[in-house]
């Protein structure tokens, strides 16, 4: 299972392919999961993983979960 450090990099390969931007920051993956860049920067730091906002977004964009959480 990946950590939250590794999902954050499948979720902004996932945004760089979708979007005209050369670069996705972390303020682009808050805003996908909507949580503030705060408490995101303290996720981050900490490397817990937000459960329930990932769940969320996989529902929101119809993928299968296992596509972020595994290898």
């Amino acid at each position: 299972m990946r950590d939250f450090r590794q999902i954050i990099v499948v979720l902004k390969e996932r945004l760089l392919a979708t979007s005209a931007k050369e670069r996705i920051y972390d303020k682009d993956v808050a805003a996908l999961l909507n949580i503030s860049q705060s408490r995101f920067a303290t996720i981050k730091k900490r490397n817990t993983t937000p459960f329930v906002e990932l769940l969320q977004y996989c529902q929101k964009e119809n993928i299968c979960c296992s596509e972020i959480f595994f290898d």
